[in-house]
């Protein structure tokens, strides 16, 4: 007999009380039996009796925190692409196992039930996913935060390819039940908009400000538990969603009209209706800001609320709040809480802007015009009436502070102002995120100096030491432990499970990476995972594609900076020269690209169509046969990227130097032991630091060449005339050899290149591309080195954990230390006063 053998009574005991939970949860929550339960409703029970679990936890931890009195970060993001949480939860708990086995015991499938999870397409893409992992980090690291966002009814869109064209259909999520979130009704919060502004002044001659006649939405709060890593700590995500209030027009009702009455308030709920909607109407930028201002409005509310459960002293505030602003969606937060001290809490303007400013930071995500986003005053003017006036002192204080140190400097006076004075007046919401807050991030190391020299390059000058560095970082219990498992218990056997907390303890496989026996094992794990993805694509496209091939991936948001049109047109140049020697000796590849582009984004959508026309021609050509594949994945999304990332051989970020901020794709794809292929942008270059410089491969123009030809008077149509093969691909294109039955319709793509300047210049970094491309192929024949320089890669993973990232942010800009959450006896023994602290 084993020790096992010796006591099996606790392990039988754990499986009948999760089985009880189960099947309690069948019947009392569900409503349902053995007969009539679908396998939508054993999903739920299951979620509803992991929840059980959380719950134990989750109250620990609130109460643990407010017994600490420790000072709390409250991350603000307008995104969170959380994913599926029933199988995160299971792992986080360290229950997996115990339920599977007791699930699989009542003869249900545990795989399928996971299927059965609708994932919340709360977010666009790397910004919410980035917020997410986050949220992970910090409930491993036992930091105490929050994670503050909008419940939007309808996430991102889902998008299906018709006739190789982007679809947009509706993402109701919340269509059925959501069995992790439980509503705090109690947690009502007002927010205004409209109205007009009062200015009197009270018996102590100070002007008072009041905002009235406006028109209130309710937010009301929906939390979603956030467990760590087997501990005790459980966060929470606190998502807004908006309700009409209870008032509603007395005219209209008077009048015999209820329907009316009531339909104006009614109205009000298509704030957190749908995420991000299609801006280029001004009907939806209205909406866009109001969801800002949402957010912004109920988030200080609640955040004051709880700050006061223990503080009457709001000069405290920043010793016991940390409010991080993900990009600048969230930085009406700013004069909101500027609002609030002054108008609600009689603070003085000085004592207010040094509270604010002190309680504040911001971390910037882009370095493009587009989305450094800018709001016509008058939005102000009509929307949020006493929030201008108080930007508008904001802005008069700080050029009073610029014209001080830098004297008779108008034009600088005029860039740095957070009002825009051109025709239409504006309001830089990252001029005013920047002033607002004392610490100013970048995501990668080249990002923030792009930031400290040329965007913000006045503000640095100004505050040097606000501005800092916090390359992105993701979870590795996400992305390696529960959408790798395979490899994760092979990496596991060979160095230890310590990884998954200290991911700089993947080092350690340095050490076995020529070791020919896990060399093997490493591949048939690659080969297992290319086998899944490749009956994914023949259940959703129909293609049969070569397991032995190169799994070639870029997937992400479709854009041009991105420049999956670069890879398109190495799609063509290696198609071109399969079609020139048929006989030719040619590494197969396999090119899968997946993402989404913005429903009013015509060319990203028309990059779609182009990729799915050359999948056409080249999957259906008999010559070209397994060689060579082209694969669109639709409705790219957290669950799919899971299937993705541990079957790719090579991932693409290609991205123009200087114009991605980080990219964690780039580290996801890293961590399952991809190779890179990519420019010297975003974190790819800590990443080859890292790596080593010969453990990836690196193209084309650096950020300074890229700015020095574009200086010197950049021309792509140099590239086109000396460039024989540039020149076919792009002919092809563009005189509808993938568009027979529409030859004009890829036209301004080429346009686009040859015509409009080649903003992102492909066509510079073409031969670069290509060459490198051709030295992935000859790797790729070495399968021992191939192998040997991924396990290169993974094992150089350490310094891209979101653990690493939220240290920084915690020790660099929070201030804030971790807080030990014992378990069920500190509920039992500890202040009960700490009831309803969520």
């Amino acid at each position: 007999m084993n020790e096992y053998d010796a006591n099996p009574a606790p392990e039988l005991d754990n499986l009948i009380l999760i089985i009880k939970s189960f099947l309690e949860h069948i019947e009392y929550t569900l409503g349902k039996d053995k007969y009539t339960a679908t396998r939508y409703d054993a999903f739920n029970a299951l979620a509803y009796a992991v929840r059980d679990k959380l719950v134990e936890r989750w109250l620990d931890t609130q109460q643990a925190y407010y017994n600490s009195d420790n000072k709390r970060v409250y991350y603000i993001s307008m995104e969170f692409l959380i994913g599926r949480s029933l199988i995160n939860s299971l792992i986080n708990l360290d229950i997996l196992e115990d339920f599977r086995e007791a699930i699989t015991s009542l003869g249900y499938d545990f795989e399928e039930i996971f299927d059965e999870e609708q994932e919340a397409g709360l977010g666009n893409g790397g910004l919410g996913r980035l917020a997410a992992c986050f949220l992970d980090s910090m409930a491993t690291m036992s930091i105490p935060a929050y994670g503050y966002g909008i419940r939007y009814e309808y996430g991102i869109f889902r998008q299906k390819i018709v006739d190789g064209a982007q679809m947009e259909l509706p993402d109701n999520w919340l269509r059925y039940r959501n069995p992790w979130e439980l509503d705090r009704q109690e947690h009502l919060h007002p927010v205004k908009f409209y109205g007009r502004v009062l200015t009197t002044t009270n018996k102590f001659g100070k002007t008072v400000s009041e905002w009235v006649d406006t028109e209130d939405v309710m937010a009301m709060a929906y939390d979603t538990p956030i467990p760590g890593y087997k501990n005790n700590s459980v966060n929470t995500m606190r998502l807004w969603s908006a309700k009409s209030s209870r008032d509603f027009d007395l005219k209209f009702f008077n009048e015999g009209n209820y329907i009316r009455a009531v339909e104006k308030k009614m109205q009000t709920e298509t704030i957190s209706k749908v995420l991000y909607p299609a801006d280029n109407v001004i009907e939806g930028k209205e909406l866009r800001f109001k969801q800002e201002y949402f957010l912004a409005s109920a988030t200080i509310h609640d955040v004051l609320y709880r700050f006061k459960k223990k503080h009457t002293d709001l000069r405290l505030l920043p010793d016991k709040v940390a409010i991080q602003l993900n990009d600048t969606h969230p930085a009406l937060a700013i004069p909101e809480l500027m609002r609030v001290l002054l108008d609600l809490e009689n603070v003085d303007w000085d004592d207010a802007w040094q509270i604010t400013r002190k309680t504040f930071a911001y971390t910037n995500h882009t370095i493009l015009p587009e989305a450094l986003e800018q709001w016509p005053v008058w939005f102000f003017e009509q929307i949020l009436p006493r929030h201008l006036q108080i930007i508008f002192d904001i802005n008069k204080y700080f050029l009073e502070e610029v014209a001080k140190q830098f004297p008779g400097d108008n034009a600088r006076l005029a860039r740095m102002s957070i009002v825009e004075e051109h025709w239409e007046r504006k309001i830089r919401m990252a001029h005013l995120a920047i002033v607002g807050s004392h610490s100013v991030n970048g995501v990668a190391a080249l990002h923030s100096e792009i930031l400290k020299h040329q965007l913000f390059r006045d503000f640095y000058e100004m505050y040097p030491e606000r501005f800092n560095n916090k390359t992105n970082g993701i979870t590795q219990r996400r992305w390696l432990k529960m959408s790798n498992p395979s490899l994760s218990e092979l990496i596991g056997e060979y160095i230890g499970d310590g990884w998954v907390t200290d991911l700089y303890e993947l080092e350690k496989l340095r050490a076995v990476a020529t070791e020919p026996e896990f060399a093997a094992r490493w591949q048939a794990v690659k080969k297992l995972n290319k086998e899944k993805l490749a009956a994914y694509i023949l259940k959703h496209n129909c293609i049969q594609v070569n397991v032995d091939s190169i799994f070639d991936c870029q997937v992400k948001r479709i854009h041009e900076y991105k420049r999956q049109l670069l890879n398109v047109l190495h799609v063509i140049t290696m198609y071109n020269r399969i079609k020139e020697n048929p006989a030719g000796d040619f590494v197969p590849r396999t090119f899968i690209f997946s993402g989404k582009a913005a429903p009013a984004y015509v060319t990203a959508k028309l990059i779609i169509r182009l990729i799915n026309a050359v999948a056409t021609i080249v999957n259906n050509d008999p010559e070209v046969g397994d060689r060579m594949k082209v694969v669109f994945l639709a409705n790219y999304s957290v669950s799919l990227a899971e299937h993705i990332f541990p079957a790719a051989d090579l991932s693409e970020q290609i991205s123009t130097a200087g114009t991605e901020a980080s990219g964690t794709g780039n580290m996801k794809f890293a961590l399952n032991g991809s190779l890179t292929i990519g420019t010297l942008d975003g974190a790819n270059i800590e990443i080859m630091e890292e790596v080593g410089r010969e453990n990836i491969f690196i193209f084309g123009l650096t950020t300074d060449e890229v700015n020095n030809t574009r200086n010197k008077g950049y021309n792509p149509r140099d590239y086109y005339s000396k460039l024989p093969a540039l020149r076919r691909v792009l002919d092809q294109i563009a005189g509808g050899f993938f568009s027979p039955g529409a030859p004009d319709l890829f036209r301004p793509i080429v346009d686009l290149l040859l015509n409009q300047g080649d903003y992102y210049m492909l066509l510079a970094d073409y031969t670069s591309y290509i060459a490198c491309q051709d030295e992935v192929s000859k790797l790729y024949r070495d399968q021992n080195e191939w192998t040997r320089r991924a396990i290169l890669n993974t094992a150089g993973m350490g310094k891209f954990s979101s653990d690493r990232t939220i240290a920084e942010y915690a020790r660099d800009i929070w201030g804030i230390s971790p807080v030990c959450v014992k378990g069920a006896e500190s509920r039992q023994h500890g202040d009960s006063s700490a009831h309803g602290s969520f």
